[in-house]
């Protein structure tokens, strides 16, 4: 079972006739999905996500994979095949086609559609090729089938690659729902009949590879969906994604037998749904929607509102609600729907949202105390059933973080996968596909790119840990004034200090310390004034570390007379 090493170092040149897999993220982690398959000297790309900043973060928006690996190659890149709508595959897809816009993008009716809308808003008119499962289409020396996968939104696909080097299969993400809602079940028979022909590499997702069993069906949500909204007294809210069509159209099917309204909140639920609703994948009942700017006009036993916040994201509506911070107010009575999974990493920021909104009296319902969600990812069980499916030649397991992928990798290795065939891989870690083995060659880099409001890539990790250290122990400046040719104190020093939780009285007693630090350097015959600054930083850390224990951002500033 090959694994990474940190002493990996960059990849040797692709041999003639192999097949070179990068993947820039989504292994070791949920989020930031992007797979670069090289051969011939042309790529292809398939998904293009985002990653979601942690509370360790301040300030980020989105995290996007570093497109350095193919900035300089973008010109031989053939097409952005794109397996699904959610944001972890298609997120970072405006940012990439800033940079070159004529990448031609692949998917299916629905996923196109959403990302064009997305796109809008960035002014990118896309050039794209609608497919359906079923289809061929050759792009460059890419020859790709797709086929019908079952997932929490519609029309997802898997793409099977052909190149002389062997077939790739991409799952792309999955569940096999046996009673989905849509009828659309994962194309097994598809995936039997490319085993049969011979699968040289299996890359599938990982992201339930330690639950045991199957999924629940999408069907069994249905009634507890029709429960909540009977029995509810009042108003009703509902938080899911705002890609999640079928759990949407759940909840308008309830709300209409019930006699209720049924109000999107937020932009992108009302983009994503409006788009649904126009391609015919969600079936809105007459004069079922009203404006949510007309809510209060409705009795609160007659409405559902359906919004997006249910991973507790600060700037989401839920959230906002929680913290009365929208103008959409949680009443006592009021019953809140958390219908959808939690995502790893957002469990303290959905506590937080869940006790906001009780402590305005509403009813949470959640995943965790009534069956209101399934996953969108094949458990266990499924997992096994694809591999033996498929019998791949070579595994390698992606989308997930690492105890997911390590969870994969042993199912292969149960259906007979040996372990030298087995890949698991990490972000930037190449892989080469070479007359049938599939190996760890080499790495490159593929860090995190932040988007900090209108800013790309200009947040570094260094300015993250500032941000923490402001966040956590506040600041201190001090500033001094000295003779720019012998280096003597000539004024101050004068401290300020916010959220250090120091008294500033303090302050003053310890002002002669500064003075005799500066006045040593300044006999040592020191000018610079980095060096001064360095005095002035180690002299304030010191005092503060051995009296309060604590480690502000200290910022000296030294001017020159």
């Amino acid at each position: 079972m090959s694994h990474p090493h940190p002493d990996l170092g960059p990849p040797p040149a692709l041999p003639d006739g192999g097949l070179r897999i990068v993947a820039l993220g989504g292994l070791g982690e949920i989020g930031r999905n992007m797979a670069v398959f090289e051969y011939g000297g042309r790529l292809l790309i398939v998904d293009c996500g985002v990653l979601f900043p942690e509370p360790d973060q301040p300030g980020i928006d989105l995290i996007l994979p570093d497109f350095e690996y193919i900035r300089d190659r973008l010109d031989d890149v053939e097409a952005l095949v794109l397996t699904h709508a959610h944001e972890d595959h298609i997120g970072a897809v405006p940012y990439l086609l800033r940079e070159r816009r004529d990448i031609p993008l692949i998917g299916s009716k629905l996923t196109l559609a959403l990302i064009e809308a997305k796109l809008t808003e960035h002014r990118i008119q896309p050039t794209k090729t609608e497919v359906v499962e079923g289809e061929r289409h050759r792009f460059g020396p890419f020859d790709c089938e797709f086929l019908a996968v079952n997932h929490s939104i519609p029309d997802a696909l898997a793409v099977a690659i052909r190149t002389p080097a062997g077939i790739v299969l991409h799952t792309g993400d999955f569940r096999m729902d046996q009673l989905p809602s849509d009828g659309r079940l994962t194309d097994l028979g598809g995936f039997a009949r490319l085993g049969t022909e011979g699968v040289d590499l299996l890359m599938s997702d990982s992201t339930n590879a330690e639950v045991p069993g199957f999924v629940t069906s999408e069907r069994e949500i249905g009634p507890v969906i029709d429960e909540v909204i009977r029995t509810s007294e009042q108003r009703v809210i509902v938080a899911s994604f705002a890609s999640h069509v079928h759990r949407i159209q759940q909840v308008m099917d309830a709300a209409a037998k019930h006699g209720r309204k049924v109000a999107l909140v937020g932009r992108s639920m009302v983009r994503n749904m409006g788009v649904a609703r126009d391609l015919g994948y969600l079936k809105v009942p007459p004069e079922l929607i009203v404006d949510s700017r007309d809510i209060e006009e409705w009795p609160p036993e007659d409405v559902v509102l359906v919004c997006t916040g249910s991973q507790g994201e600060p700037m989401a509506a839920l959230s906002r609600m929680a913290n009365r911070d929208h103008p959409i107010r949680v009443a006592q009575g009021d019953t809140v729907l958390l219908a959808s999974s939690l995502v790893p990493g957002n469990e303290t920021a959905v506590n937080k949202v869940i006790n906001g909104l009780t402590r305005w009296g509403a009813r949470v319902v959640h995943k965790g105390n009534a069956k209101v969600h399934v996953s969108g990812h094949a458990a266990a069980g499924e997992l096994l059933y694809v591999l033996n499916l498929t019998r791949p030649s070579n595994f390698m397991p992606v989308h997930g973080e690492w105890r997911h992928l390590r969870a994969h990798a042993k199912l292969a290795a149960l259906t007979g996968v040996p372990d030298d065939h087995i890949v698991i891989a990490e972000d930037g870690v190449v892989v080469d596909l070479v007359d049938g083995r599939a190996r760890i060659v080499g790495a490159v880099h593929a860090g995190y790119v932040y988007v900090d409001g209108s800013s790309v890539g200009e947040i570094t990790d260094t300015s993250l840990k500032d941000r923490r250290i402001l966040g956590d122990e506040g600041f201190i400046s001090v500033v001094v004034v000295v003779d720019s040719n012998t280096g003597k104190l000539m004024g101050g020093p004068e401290i300020h200090a916010r959220g250090s939780g120091i008294d500033p009285a303090q302050f003053e007693q310890f002002i002669p310390q500064i003075q005799k630090a500066l006045e040593e350097k300044a006999a040592d015959g020191v000018m610079d004034t980095q060096e001064i600054r360095r005095a002035v930083r180690r002299t304030v850390g010191r005092w503060v570390s051995d009296t309060y224990r604590r480690r502000p951002m200290i910022i000296p500033v030294v001017l020159e007379v």
